[in-house]
C-alpha cells in the first residue's frame, strides 16, 4: 500500500485529523507530520492570549501517526486492500511525557516504533520532535482494530 492510500484511510478528519503527510512506512516504523495551524479550534481557551497545544491533543498527533496510520498499515499486510477500508484502529492506551510545549503555526514530526502487532493489537513507541529536532514528547501508544459495522 502506498504512503498516500494509508494516509486517505486514516479516519480522523477536518477539524480532528492532525497527519498532514506520511513521509517513512514499513512493517517496523512510520514517520508523519503536521502542522499546528494557527486558527485551530483548541486554541481559542488553551489559552486566551497564550495559546498553546493542549497535550491531549498531541497525543491524538501522536496516536493518529504511530497507532492508526501504521495500524492499517499493518492490516493491509495480510488482508486485502478493499477489506482494508473497512478496518478502524481505536486508541486504547498511553504513557507519554511531555518535554516542550507546542504553539500556533509549528510542526511537529512524529516517529513510532512497532513493539508488538498481534491480533489487531498494536504496541507502538513513538517520540514526536519539533522542526529543528527538539524532543517534545515520547513514549508508548497502544490501540486496537475494529471492524466497522
Amino acid at each position: 500500500m502506498e504512503l498516500s492510500e494509508v494516509l486517505a484511510l486514516v479516519p480522523q478528519q477536518a477539524p480532528f485529523r492532525f497527519i498532514d503527510r506520511i513521509v517513512e512506512l514499513d512493517e517496523n516504523r512510520i514517520v508523519g507530520s503536521y502542522r499546528f495551524k494557527t486558527d485551530e479550534f483548541f486554541y481559542l481557551g488553551h489559552f486566551p492570549k497564550n495559546p498553546v497545544t493542549p497535550g491531549v491533543i498531541l497525543i491524538e498527533t501522536m496516536a493518529q501517526t504511530g497507532v492508526v496510520a501504521l495500524g492499517l498499515y499493518l492490516t493491509s499486510l495480510s488482508l486485502p486492500a478493499a477489506e482494508v477500508k473497512s478496518w478502524t484502529t481505536f486508541f486504547t492506551d498511553c504513557q507519554i511525557e511531555f518535554f516542550k510545549p507546542v504553539y500556533p503555526g509549528e510542526s511537529v514530526i512524529v516517529k513510532a516504533e512497532k513493539i508488538y502487532w498481534r491480533k489487531m493489537k498494536l504496541k507502538s513507541s513513538v517520540k514526536m520532535f519539533s522542526e529543528s529536532g527538539d524532543l517534545i514528547a515520547e513514549g508508548t501508544l497502544s490501540g486496537v482494530g475494529v471492524k466497522n459495522a
